[in-house]
């Protein structure tokens, strides 16, 4: 055997070998415990359509968060201007993104621009009507900083809702940006479909704030809200019925902290009722900060919210310090460690809102492998019985190149950790029938060869040489169009790429490759007279 057969042939077997330990953990139902520390052990992963679960399509509302961010300003600028002794007689956002602003003194306005351009200089000040005699001004958010603001929301949205499924326990997802500030998420084998879209449309706002005691809480439910106070709802349970009723909370508008410094967030059970909540634990600075508010505010209830809804709201007793909380109410478990996950995993910077959701029943993708196997199975055995009929022996070396192709597409799918879809499975079939293809050429090459009167060895090396060009122009061609499908498609259109140029660098590998191999041996090493084609 010649030393550039040798070569060839210990890269064959090696690619083969590679292709095989890559598809062991797919086709086995459990591998050894040894397998994975030295050994290949990624499965081949299935998509929504053939393991069943959920796809959605989700919109970030991301003008909201502009809003947010324009609403925090507004509240630092109050207490920079009375940091800055500067009167102001109305501060308040109008719009998306503008505030307005009041000032009670001519004589504040320099001071006034002096402030904006020194600290809010991403706002354009400009003058406005004087209201009742007094100096006005507008600042708008700039639109660059507005567009940098937007796109960051779709960025943290992506980044929170990752981190929530992941926690949550959902194996393989696909999580993705798209156009238009739309996040595709496909969950496969999700056991609980409701739960999991609560869990990822969840704001999770989390903020801590006084009980107004003074105020009138009746007055206030039939129109007279105090100023800087708001009602909000609590859900309390009847533990002995099960209904739920509605119950109102008078709230100082102020937010004295918010979920920004939680570092973590657990269940736990509390020892006197056996009942579930979350303990919460703060950075540093969110410890000093929670020391400080509930020192300054004993014997006075602080409300802990999420998402405007209260869920308790506690006598604070004394000063806490530590850096640590609880959030009680009457959770089961599940409830309690979602809430817990979301607060972990951080709040959406803006809502979310659901544009498609589709579910997929693991009967109907199992139905769908099942087919998808079987058409497989066909299209090959048909395949494969005309290769024999038509090129004998030639066609049997095409056909162990076929079915070493197959093994390579589906290592392939385990090694780049791809997901195999019903698009996907269609993607192979038609691999199955481009494998072949190229042999076609090249036995062709050869008959005509053979009829010109050359030797098997001349007619072997002239086919494979002459076409050599015809088919990697096909192939880099089709690979071009696949790599722009996967580039530009949506979900389905994406796994039949995804197939489809594993199968397209498959079947050249197979086609030229190894079957010139054999050739080779059968013909230069064997030394046979005849070629079976």
């Amino acid at each position: 055997m010649s030393r550039s057969l040798m070569w060839r042939s210990l890269i064959a077997l090696a690619a083969v070998l590679l292709g095989l330990l890559y598809l062991v953990p797919s086709i086995g139902e459990k591998v050894p415990g040894w397998w994975s520390s030295v050994l290949p052990s990624d499965k081949i992963k299935l998509g929504l359509d053939l393991q069943g679960g959920i796809h959605l399509i989700l919109e970030v509302e991301s003008i909201k968060a502009v809003e947010s961010h324009v609403e925090r300003v507004s509240e630092e600028l109050k207490h920079d201007l009375r940091k800055a002794k500067l009167r102001y007689g109305e501060l308040k956002r109008a719009g998306t993104d503008q505030i307005l602003v009041t000032l009670m003194r001519d004589e504040d306005v320099n001071g006034f621009n002096e402030l904006i351009a020194s600290s809010y200089a991403e706002f354009r000040l400009a003058s406005a009507p004087p209201v009742e005699g007094k100096p006005a001004f507008s600042m708008r958010l700039d639109v660059k900083a507005a567009e940098r603001i937007r796109k960051m929301a779709v960025d943290q949205a992506l980044e929170t809702i990752r981190n929530r499924i992941d926690q949550f326990g959902v194996s393989e997802p696909d999580i993705r940006p798209q156009e238009e500030e739309r996040i595709l998420v496909q969950l496969p084998g999700i056991k609980d479909p409701k739960r999991a879209v609560e869990l990822i449309g969840k704001t999770a706002i989390l903020e801590f704030k006084l009980v107004d005691e003074e105020g009138n809480l009746e007055a206030a439910l039939k129109g007279t809200v105090p100023p800087g106070s708001e009602i909000l709802y609590e859900t309390a349970t009847d533990a002995s019925t099960g209904a739920k009723r509605k119950v109102p909370y008078l709230l100082k508008k102020r937010t004295l902290m918010t979920g920004e410094y939680i570092t973590d967030a657990r269940v736990a059970i509390d020892s006197r009722y056996s009942e579930p909540y979350v303990s919460l634990a703060f950075d540093a600075r969110g410890a000093r900060l929670f020391e400080q508010i509930t020192g300054e505010n004993i014997k006075k209830r602080l409300a802990i919210i999420l998402d405007n809804n209260v869920y308790s709201a506690p006598v604070i007793q004394d000063r806490i310090g530590g850096g640590k909380a609880q959030i009680t109410g009457r959770f089961s478990m599940d409830e309690a460690r979602d809430l817990a996950i979301v607060l972990r995993a951080g709040a959406l910077p803006a809502p979310v809102k659901i544009l498609e959701e589709r579910t997929v029943g693991p009967s109907l993708g199992k139905d769908s492998i099942d087919k998808g196997l079987k058409s497989m199975l066909i299209g090959g055995i048909l395949v494969v019985i005309f290769m024999i009929i038509y090129y004998r022996l030639s066609g049997i070396i095409a056909d162990l190149a076929l079915l070493l192709n197959v093994v390579f597409i589906m290592g392939g799918l385990a090694f780049f950790g791809a997901t195999l879809t019903l698009p996907g499975i269609a993607g192979i079939i038609l691999t199955i029938g481009m494998a072949v293809d190229a042999n076609v050429l090249i036995f062709e090459r050869i008959r005509e060869e053979i009829r010109l009167g050359k030797p098997p060895r001349a007619a072997i090396e002239s086919g494979y040489s002459k076409a050599f060009v015809t088919i990697l122009d096909s192939n880099v061609t089709t690979l071009i169009t696949a790599l722009v499908l996967f580039q530009f498609g949506t979900g389905p259109v994406r796994g039949f790429a995804v197939t489809l140029s594993i199968g397209i660098l498959a079947s050249f590998f197979t086609a030229i490759f190894l079957t010139r191999i054999i050739f080779d041996y059968i013909y230069i090493v064997k030394r046979m007279k005849t070629v079976s084609i």
